[in-house]
């Protein structure tokens, strides 16, 4: 087990506040992309993702073979109410989720990680791509922030 990609993993505790500095809720949430997710939505999506992606990795460190249920991410940004919910919270349930995550992954030995769980969606997964996985899940989206805020003549 490469141990950096704990690191990259916790590197982003961080950075999804940080992509939100200076804007304000009508920028948060604005459509500069019609038919796309408001910044806001994406922020409210990394926070429940990252909340699911815990819970999986904890639960495939832990369990024998747990199946990982999907979800669709479609409905809860549509039925959630994402643009209630403070924006800034979400940035900070976010940074200390992957905190706590990155500290519990930190003290796993290496075998830990080719533990696996049954996605229902995807199939086999292990602890190791799970944790790939949401370290780039992050880096995808802020891109579209990015973007956004480009668009929105507030560029990072």
């Amino acid at each position: 087990m490469n141990r950096e990609l704990i690191e990259r993993y916790a590197a982003g505790a961080d950075v999804l506040g940080n992509s939100i500095e200076g804007l304000t809720r009508a920028d948060l949430l604005a459509f500069p992309v019609p038919g796309t997710w408001s910044i806001q939505q994406i922020v409210l999506h990394m926070m429940d993702s990252d909340l699911i992606a815990s819970d999986r990795m904890k639960r495939v460190a832990s369990e024998d073979h747990p199946t990982l249920v999907g979800y669709n991410e479609t409905a809860f940004a549509k039925t959630l109410a994402y643009d209630q919910i403070p924006a800034q919270d979400a940035c900070e349930v976010f940074r200390l989720d992957r905190r706590i995550t990155a500290e519990l992954l930190r003290r796993l030995p290496d075998a830990a990680f080719k533990r696996t769980g049954l996605h229902t969606e995807r199939g086999e997964e292990s602890l190791e791509h799970l944790v790939t996985g949401y370290t780039d899940h992050l880096e995808h989206h802020l891109k579209f922030i990015r973007e956004k805020r480009k668009l929105l003549g507030k560029p990072l």
